[in-house]
């Protein structure tokens, strides 16, 4: 695919700035270490438009598009997947307001995403009983005068602990059939009523935080309610489309990263007095999974392109995730194989990306939801 001048620029921009900044310190947040760090990398990416790619100009916005946006990501992930995860997030919250809010909504949230007032922006959708069935959640939102109380927990929140947004999902019409009766908020931080749970100790990702979300006779008005009541099942499920296409090129760049990385030692460690670069073996293990990776490029920057365009890309989003993400995990591990025992030790990346790159099958839909997905496009007519 040939790129324009802008997203080459995006691109390549995204791609210094996780090389000279993410890089060096991928390992100490990796720890758990230098919040404060993690915190300024993703003002800078604000400051230098990456929290609003594909947002309108007047509201902050770099209106670069989807294409550009999974460019970024890609890039951004090559060096630090709790970032690249972050970014992703903040960028969707951003696009699903300027979809679906009405214009103060829009004017007041967007362009605190886009500059990096807010840190960074979250989604309130998963809960325990609700994963994979978004449709069956049991947080409520009941009307009180021209208010309405938020009651519920939701789990597996990204950015949870410094988002300075979070859209809310909550069922606000209990008589309609599972699904029909749920609406969408926007709450701000700092809520009455809002409480940070405990971050989740993860295997991978992890300097970007995830955690609980409470909310106990929290109050909004009803200006927050983002887009018609009841309606909020399809902005969601708009949202985990587009959502894929951010998962689907992290996962293109920590799959990237790990088998670059293999391939540079492979050509320097000698075994039986010759490279193992030579060795008919790893050269057969490296052409599969780089030839996989680009299929899965390839699938991603598709559906890219179709969201740009305007045009239906869910069924394709759902493709592109399920084959980088799945591929992308297989490409780790090749990886990993190939380094031998220094891949899996903590002194190696591909060890960090080994962790990173699982979950990306599981978050934002998992590989079988995706599978339910396109079949049910393959079986619709």
């Amino acid at each position: 695919m040939i790129f324009t001048e802008e997203q080459t620029l995006i691109r390549d921009v995204a791609n210094k700035f996780a090389s000279n900044q993410l890089q060096p310190a991928a390992a100490e947040l990796d720890r758990g270490e230098n919040r404060s760090l993690f915190l300024k990398h993703l003002k800078s990416l604000a400051e230098m438009g990456y929290m609003g790619l594909n947002i309108d100009a007047r509201y902050g916005g770099t209106e670069a598009g989807t294409i550009a946006f999974s460019l970024a990501i890609t890039e951004l992930a090559r060096a630090c997947a709790s970032t690249a995860v972050t970014t992703s997030v903040t960028n969707m919250v951003a696009e699903v307001i300027q979809s679906i809010g009405n214009e103060d909504q829009k004017a007041t949230y967007i362009p605190r995403i886009c500059d990096g007032t807010y840190a960074a922006a979250s989604f309130c959708l998963s809960e325990a009983g609700a994963g994979s069935d978004p449709a069956g959640m049991k947080t409520t939102a009941t009307r009180d005068g021209d208010d309405w109380v938020l009651n519920g927990n939701k789990l597996w929140i990204t950015s949870a602990e410094y988002a300075g947004v979070f859209v809310v999902w909550a069922v606000t019409d209990r008589t309609r059939p599972k699904g029909k009766g749920i609406s969408c908020f926007l709450v701000e931080a700092g809520t009455p009523g809002i409480t940070i749970g405990k971050a989740e100790h993860k295997s991978g990702q992890i300097a970007s935080c995830t955690n609980e979300v409470i909310f106990e006779q929290c109050r909004v008005p009803g200006s927050a309610m983002l887009g018609n009541e009841n309606e909020g099942f399809r902005i969601a499920v708009g949202e985990l489309a587009g959502g894929r296409i951010g998962i689907a090129s992290l996962a293109l760049g920590v799959a990237g990263a790990a088998l670059d990385y293999a391939r540079s030692y492979i050509q320097e460690r000698t075994q039986f007095n010759a490279p193992i670069a030579q060795l008919q073996g790893p050269q057969w293990m490296l052409a599969e999974a780089y030839t996989n990776m680009e299929a899965a490029r390839l699938l991603t920057l598709n559906a890219a392109a179709l969201k740009q365009a305007g045009q239906p890309f869910g069924t394709e989003a759902s493709m592109a995730k399920l084959k980088a993400t799945e591929d992308g995990i297989r490409a780790v591990y090749t990886a990993q194989q190939l380094m031998g025992g220094i891949g899996y030790t903590r002194e190696c990346p591909v060890e960090r990306y080994a962790r990173d790159i699982r979950v990306t099958s599981v978050y934002e839909g998992t590989t079988e939801v995706q599978k339910v997905i396109i079949a049910r496009s393959l079986f619709s007519n």
